[in-house]
């Protein structure tokens, strides 16, 4: 997904602020977890 992408999407939904989908490589993560984004680093 393209930063434009991502950013029509944010403005469109703002529950993705709120539970945000972060996905990488290996793992997709729902919500803020401040730990879990942690490991992720």
């Amino acid at each position: 997904m393209s930063e434009e992408e991502q950013l029509k999407l944010l403005s469109s939904n703002g529950m993705l602020v709120k539970r945000p989908v972060l996905i990488t490589n290996n793992k997709v993560l729902l919500g803020y977890k401040e730990d879990e984004y942690k490991k992720i680093k």
